[in-house]
């Protein structure tokens, strides 16, 4: 890791920037809305990368929905996926006979959204689908429907608008690429 905390000394080059995540968002909102029309969902957020897209993401929907969230997790404290999902955090709503909405930053291995996606259908949830910021088909590990999705992204570490490296850069206004030896770095620690 860098020595001092200067962002810029860990990005290589941004990917999206806070344009280009608004524009994805109003894309997306329009076509939730016209496909839920009609529907309450419930708009699940995976925490905790999605609290930022979820949150400007349902500002672009016109229809009544209700949120909650859940914290689920394959990968710990790793930069890769362990294989094993667990429940941080579960949902305060039941789900019966809703139709639900998953939303993620991003979906990767496909082990976490599977695993909210069955678990949630055998909860007795109507429907489930899930809406993703960036969609990584790279390192699928499991077949996992994706009906919504901002951009397709590729294998590059990618942080900010929630998306995390150590729990850190969340914060940032946009998407930016790790720079390759910051993953190095830490991964030699």
């Amino acid at each position: 890791m860098p020595k001092n905390d200067n962002i810029d000394n860990i990005i290589d080059h941004k990917l999206f920037t806070e344009d280009d995540i608004h524009q994805m968002c109003v894309k997306l909102g329009k076509q939730l809305t016209e496909d839920y029309a009609g529907k309450k969902p419930l708009v699940i957020g995976a925490l905790k990368g999605a609290i930022f897209f979820l949150t400007d993401l349902v500002r672009e929907m016109n229809v009544k929905e209700e949120i909650d969230f859940m914290d689920v997790s394959s990968y710990g404290d790793s930069f890769e996926s362990s294989g094993e999902v667990k429940i941080i955090s579960d949902l305060a709503t039941d789900v019966k006979d809703r139709d639900v909405l998953i939303v993620e930053d991003i979906v990767d291995t496909g082990l976490t959204l599977k695993y909210m996606k069955d678990l949630l259908q055998k909860r007795g949830a109507k429907s489930v689908k899930c809406c993703v910021l960036l969609n990584k088909e790279a390192n699928r590990k499991v077949d996992v429907e994706v009906e919504y999705y901002g951009s397709q992204v590729g294998n590059e570490f990618v942080v900010g608008y929630g998306l995390d490296f150590m729990n850190f850069y969340r914060n940032l206004r946009y998407i930016g690429v790790l720079k390759p030896e910051v993953i190095k770095l830490a991964n030699n620690k």
